[in-house]
């Protein structure tokens, strides 16, 4: 006699359905409307946060899956439907609930990591991206604020350019390998410059901080505003940093740039976790010479002269551009390759110098 299915285990499958954007189950998110049982047949209703969720598919395949692998369930079907405002609001409440601190969604055990250079041009958003991705591909929950208001380009190095859902307030971020992001980028129609100033800009980044659902991470990797202007100013005034890796190239004009950052870090008491030299050499793919372009010895100056580490060196080499214009970090698409070392192990020394400052931190896997 064929089994059938109980209400208690198909819910027990449901919770295995993971909500692909506020990460958690949709038994716990109370987004399961409806299970009815026919026989074999089972039907389930599930309410989206807004009507058009673009992530539908992600829904129907978990669901598909789950469901269908419980004894006596021969054919799954799933229907949607829209939350209504008040269950929109307590959805809100129970994702903020003891996640906020100082005004901030940001848990208690994030450790905030800001990525910053003295000027546009030297790589910054690249080491950010692969940085972030390599803490994500260890298994941390990582987040990436994209703060470069004027110069947003981690959408389209981490390749996500689906928008954040809104739901009463709450900004929830896209993800995209096990990684969150925000950006300025994400609710601008096109490409025309931002035009923005004092109070716009603070406000910008005070919504980025206070409004989105950024949930338990482990990590949230700031892509700072090039130089020390108001952007990145606020950001450090606003943002509990737990240090800061300051990019920098080899020649003397970015190292002067590179020693008002370090000030700037200095000035509201972040500690300086180290240098990364990008743009160190240019390996040429074919015989494999080195070649100093931009010449040498900048990044070890600095270390010597604020008595930090150089975290690491990043050569010149066509991978890292043909991954950024793919979309896909270096790390992700190629975690073989020599520079994807050199990146996990700048993220390594990172957590590593965190961890002299405050509770150990986890380690990453290779």
């Amino acid at each position: 006699m064929t089994a059938v299915p109980t209400q208690e285990a198909v819910l027990a499958a449901l919770a295995r359905v993971i909500d692909p954007e506020l990460r958690r189950p949709v038994t716990e998110l109370d987004m399961v409307r409806a299970v009815d049982i026919d026989g074999g047949r089972v039907a389930v209703t599930i309410t989206l946060t807004i009507a058009g969720c673009p992530l539908r598919n992600s829904f129907q395949e978990q669901v598909a899956r789950e469901v269908g692998a419980v004894e006596g369930v021969e054919d799954v079907q799933l229907s949607f439907d829209v939350m209504s405002p008040e269950q929109r609001e307590a959805l809100v409440t129970k994702l903020r609930g003891g996640v906020e601190r100082r005004g901030l969604s940001l848990s208690e055990r994030t450790r905030v990591i800001a990525v910053c250079s003295g000027k546009g041009g030297v790589g910054k958003s690249t080491l950010a991206a692969n940085l972030a991705a390599a803490l994500a591909r260890s298994g941390l929950d990582v987040g990436v604020l994209d703060a470069d208001i004027y110069g947003f380009s981690i959408p389209h190095l981490l390749g996500i350019q689906r928008r954040p859902v809104v739901v009463d307030k709450m900004i929830v971020p896209p993800v995209r390998e096990e990684l969150k992001l925000m950006s300025i980028g994400f609710f601008l129609d096109d490409n025309s410059p931002v035009m923005w100033r004092g109070p716009m800009l603070h406000r910008a980044l005070e919504q980025f901080l206070q409004d989105v659902h950024w949930g338990e991470l482990d990590v949230l990797v700031v892509d700072m505003p090039p130089g020390t202007g108001d952007a990145a100013l606020t950001m450090v005034q606003q943002v509990p940093l737990s240090g800061g890796v300051v990019v920098t190239t080899p020649q003397e004009v970015s190292v002067i740039d590179v020693e008002r950052g370090i000030a700037m870090f200095n000035q509201v008491n972040t500690p300086v976790l180290g240098l990364v030299e990008n743009m160190s050499a240019y390996i040429c793919p074919h015989c494999g010479t080195r070649d100093e372009l931009f010449g040498s010895g900048g990044a070890e100056r600095l270390a010597r002269q604020f008595h930090i580490p150089v975290l690491g060196q990043i050569p010149i080499v066509p991978a890292i551009r043909e991954s950024g214009d793919a979309g896909t970090p270096l790390v992700v698409g190629q975690p073989d390759h020599p520079v994807s070392k050199v990146y996990v192990a700048i993220a390594e020394q990172m957590l590593d110098r965190i961890a002299a400052e405050r509770a150990p931190a986890p380690r990453i896997v290779g």
